[in-house]
This record gives structure tokens, C-alpha cells and sequence, in this order.
């Protein structure tokens, strides 16, 4: 329970706030137009319709004010920085953005359906008070006109009006339409297995959020969330400034024995490309990622990728896998680049803190990356190798325990010089328990089954060439954990993940697990990365 509260704790409270100022808001502006004296014959029209239009508006407007604050991700840089002294447990709520960015989408909507829906009633309701349908009160009610202090109570004002163009005539009724389209159309284009597949799709539908908060201003709810439009103009202004710098492709001769020096283009068997890039004044942290924007392929698309070179470094790079069109194009075009020549231009957003940044604020640290997921470490793990290099005091983490999963052989290709180059000074410097590190190959065929058995007594292994041997199969996570658990009996180990969902949940639970109720003794914390 205490582990769950270190690492959930927080969550569950702002949570649990956020639903109490909805729950709060809905329940005061029901009963404020439900029982109000000053809408008692607007009631007589509409009946609780009325309440059940204006609750739910007043829960959108609050939600409409924090949709855009999650996305503001240099505000958010600018906060996890701020939060240095705060301790881990407030600087990974500001990971968990999109999961809030989410939640508030999905709050934002039911209740416009709830707010539609009502509104839809109304106007029906409005048209047959005006037709007469209902009682003598409601006909006079809605036959009378402007006076002095006050306006009329039904915005339909002749008999001969089809509610359905009252609707598309009148401000509200038109913006309201629009709005819910938008809404419609960015909520169902973002479902997971249109953003994996077809993420054009929703990079380009997700934009119609700029008409959806025109349409808001128009509708009348400026004054909710016209503060976060400036924040967010704000911040992409700061991104275009960002686009606007340039960015040269870092241009030496190819040694894949080497972390100091690669070439500036790398292509990989794996069809992961390697891109290192110089920007001027650009400063990073381990685990850090930022967008790209190549606008040979589109002028609107940017795309995240973590970095995986080392803040020691005066180049950052970023390795990107061949899955989806924008990288097949990218891919496509660096093949076709002359050998030395420069690449298309590259717009650069960033860099983004995530909870990799934290690595170091741990005893004890359990990577574990699946496929192209182990980028963040491979920056943390050349980082370390440059703080052994340089003798850095400042070095706090004494122990790592690295397991990267992969499907395929070639997976391992473009990684495993670094893990040779680090196993190589961990060696040389006695050092060689600091790094356990635990490759899983997750599927293979029957030559490289024929190749292990015939190669297996070798010293290094038949696929990556290391001393330490490829695992075949997935890892069995409750005698990890035991071991882990066992070599490090008063330590806090802090595990991080960059890989799928479902391992994430497996994590969590054996975090949760084998956490020891005595303080004293060993903590597992889990970080995961989010984008």
C-alpha cells in the first residue's frame, strides 16, 4: 500500500480533485437553473431540459480550459525543470500529459453529447410552445416581446420556422454544429488503432482543433479559454522560432567500432536509420526526445523521436525505425543522398524531459526496453560511459540492470557496438558488476536455431558478438525482480520502461509486488515513457 501510494498516490489525489470540480460544477448549475426563481417560466417552456443543457455547459467550459494545457509541452519542460527540488512523485505527474490530455477529451465528450442532446429538446420544445401545443401559459409565454429590462423567452419568434433551420441560423445553433463535428471527427480519429496505422490521419484531423476553438469563442464561452489559446499561440510561436534555426547533418567518417565518431547518415540491415544532427545552442539530458518536421515529406507533420546520443556529446541523434509513411519517405530519401551530401532540411522541436531525466536520481536503476524502445537507454548507457570516462563524482547510480526484448535478430544490430564499447571499459576499469545487461529475442527460424547449437560453446554470442549470451523467449520478470531484490536488500530501484502498454501493466504489478513493506529495505518505483 505504501509503494502503491508513492507512486500512484498523487495521481489518484489530482484525479480525484479534477472529478470532484466537475462533479461540483454539474450539481450547482442543475439545481441553480432547476430551481432558480429567475428561470421559473423559462422551466414552464422547457421543463428540466433547460437544467440539463446548462449543467453540462458549465462542466465544458472547465474542461475546454484544460484540453490545450496538457499539449504545451515547452510550458511543461519549463514546470519538470522548475520542479527539480520537488522531489520525483510531482515531476512524474507532468509525464503522465497525454493520459490527462485524454481524459479531459473523453470528459469534454460525453458531456457534449449530454449538452447536444438537451439543446436539441429545447429547440422542439421552444417550436411547439410557439405552435400552441402545449398550454395557454406557455403560448403567451412565448409570445411576449422585448421590453425594457427584459428580452423574450422564446428565441423562436414566428409560427412558419422549421426548428432544424433555426438551428443552422442563429449564432449558437451554427457554432454548436461545428463544434460537435470538429469534436466528432478528432475523437474518432484519434482511436489507438487509427493513430498506430494511419497517423496521417490523425495528425491532420487532430488540427481541426483550431476551428473547433473559433467556434467556441463564437459560441460564447471566450472567457473559458481564451487565456490557454494565448498560452498555447505562445507556444507555437516558440516552435516555429525552433523550426525556423538551422540544422546541420554532422558529416565525419563511418566507425562502427567508435562511440566518439560515426557517420553523419547511418543505414542499418534493421531499417532503422541514424540520423546525428548539430543545432546551435541546443542542450539536452539523458532519456530526453524531440519533434521532427522534414518539409520534403510535410510542412505540418512533426514526429517525436528520443535521442539516443549523450549530453557529453556535440551532436544529438535520433534512430528511426521504418514504420509508417513519413519515415518510409525519409528513409526513401537519405538512400537516395550522395555519398557526403547533406540531407533535406530537418526543423527541430526540443528538446522534451521525460522520466528517463530521472535515471541517475536512483541507487539502483532496471532499464528495460522493447525493439526500438530501448532508445532513451542507449543515451543514458553512453552517458554513463562518458561520467567513467571522465571519473564524474557526481555519479550516484552504482548499479544497472539493463533487458531489452526484440523480435528479430537485426534488431540488435545497430545497438551492440555500444554494449561491446561499455563491457570493454567496465573490464578494463573492474567495473564489471556495474552493468547486467539481459538481451530477449522473441523470435526466431530454424538457421539460427542450426547456428546456436553448432556455435553455442563459443565465448561470444552467435547474434550480437558479446560475452553475454542472447536469451530466447521472454523474460520471467518474478525471478528477476527476486534477483534484483536479493542483490540490492536496502536499495530504491527505480525501473523504466519504453515499450508497449500491456508489458507496462505486467511492470507495474511486480514493482507493486516486491516492494518491501519496511522503509528500510528494497523499493521499486516504475517510470514509464509516454508520448
Amino acid at each position: 500500500m505504501g509503494n502503491w501510494i508513492i507512486n500512484h498516490g498523487l495521481t489518484s489525489f489530482i484525479l480525484v480533485v479534477w472529478m470532484g470540480i466537475n462533479i461540483f460544477l454539474f450539481v450547482w448549475f442543475y439545481f441553480f437553473y432547476d430551481l432558480g426563481d429567475q428561470f421559473f417560466y423559462t422551466r414552464h417552456i422547457l421543463g428540466s431540459a433547460l437544467a440539463w443543457a446548462r449543467a453540462p455547459a458549465a462542466v465544458l467550459n472547465f474542461n475546454c480550459l484544460l484540453i490545450l494545457l496538457p499539449v504545451c509541452r515547452n510550458l511543461l519542460s519549463l514546470l519538470r525543470g522548475s520542479f527539480v527540488c520537488c522531489g520525483r512523485t510531482m515531476r512524474k505527474q507532468l509525464d503522465k500529459n497525454l493520459s490527462f490530455h485524454k481524459l479531459v477529451a473523453y470528459m469534454i465528450g460525453l458531456m457534449t453529447a449530454v449538452h447536444m442532446i438537451a439543446h436539441l429538446l429545447n429547440v422542439e420544445w421552444y417550436n411547439n410552445s410557439r405552435q400552441g401545443v402545449y398550454d395557454k401559459l406557455s403560448t403567451a409565454l412565448s409570445n411576449l416581446e422585448d421590453s425594457d429590462n427584459t428580452t423574450y423567452l422564446n428565441p423562436i419568434r414566428t409560427t412558419d420556422i422549421i426548428p432544424t433551420y433555426f438551428v443552422f441560423t442563429t449564432i449558437a445553433g451554427l457554432t454548436g454544429v461545428i463544434i460537435t463535428l470538429c469534436l466528432i471527427l478528432i475523437i474518432t480519429s484519434s482511436m489507438e488503432v487509427i493513430r498506430r496505422s494511419y497517423f496521417e490521419v490523425f495528425w491532420y484531423t487532430h488540427h481541426l482543433f483550431v476551428i473547433f476553438f473559433a467556434g467556441l469563442v463564437f459560441h460564447g464561452t471566450w472567457m473559458w479559454v481564451i487565456g490557454p489559446m494565448v498560452l498555447y499561440l505562445c507556444e507555437r510561436l516558440l516552435r516555429f522560432i525552433r523550426y525556423m534555426q538551422a540544422v546541420r547533418y554532422r558529416k565525419v567518417s563511418l566507425n562502427d567500432s567508435s562511440i566518439e565518431s560515426r557517420c553523419f547518415i547511418v543505414m542499418r540491415p534493421s531499417k532503422v536509420l541514424e540520423l546525428q544532427l548539430v543545432k546551435n545552442g541546443f542542450t539536452m539530458e539523458v532519456g530526453q526526445y524531440v519533434f521532427l518536421n522534414c518539409p520534403a515529406i510535410s510542412q505540418l507533420e512533426w514526429h517525436p523521436f528520443t535521442m539516443t546520443s549523450a549530453p557529453e556529446e556535440d551532436f544529438f541523434s535520433v534512430h528511426i525505425r521504418s514504420a509508417g509513411d513519413w519515415t518510409n519517405k525519409l528513409i526513401s530519401i537519405m538512400e537516395q543522398l550522395p555519398e557526403g551530401a547533406q540531407g533535406p532540411k530537418m526543423g527541430v522541436d526540443g528538446p522534451f524531459g521525460t522520466a528517463s531525466e530521472d535515471v541517475f536520481d536512483y541507487e539502483v536503476a532496471m532499464l528495460v526496453g522493447a525493439g526500438i524502445g530501448v532508445t532513451p537507454f542507449a543515451s543514458i548507457l553512453k552517458s554513463i560511459w562518458y561520467k567513467f570516462k571522465e571519473s564524474n563524482p557526481k555519479l550516484r547510480t552504482r548499479k544497472i540492470y539493463f533487458y531489452w526484448l526484440c523480435r528479430e535478430t537485426h534488431a540488435f544490430e545497430w545497438f551492440a557496438d555500444l554494449l561491446q564499447v561499455l563491457e570493454k571499459e567496465m573490464d578494463e576499469r573492474g567495473m564489471g558488476d556495474f552493468l547486467t545487461y539481459n538481451l530477449y529475442l522473441t523470435g526466431w527460424d530454424q538457421n539460427l536455431t542450426n547456428a546456436v547449437t553448432v556455435r553455442f560453446d563459443e565465448d561470444t554470442d552467435v547474434v550480437t558478438g558479446l560475452k553475454q549470451k542472447t536469451h530466447y523467449g521472454r523474460p520471467i520478470w518474478d525471478k528477476e525482480f527476486e534477483k534484483v531484490r536479493k542483490e540490492n536488500p536496502t536499495s530504491v530501484v527505480g525501473t523504466f520502461l519504453c515499450g508497449p502498454e500491456a508489458l507496462a501493466k505486467v511492470l507495474e504489478k511486480k514493482c507493486a509486488k516486491y516492494s518491501d513493506v519496511d522503509p528500510r529495505k528494497t523499493k521499486f518505483y516504475f517510470n514509464k515513457e509516454n508520448f
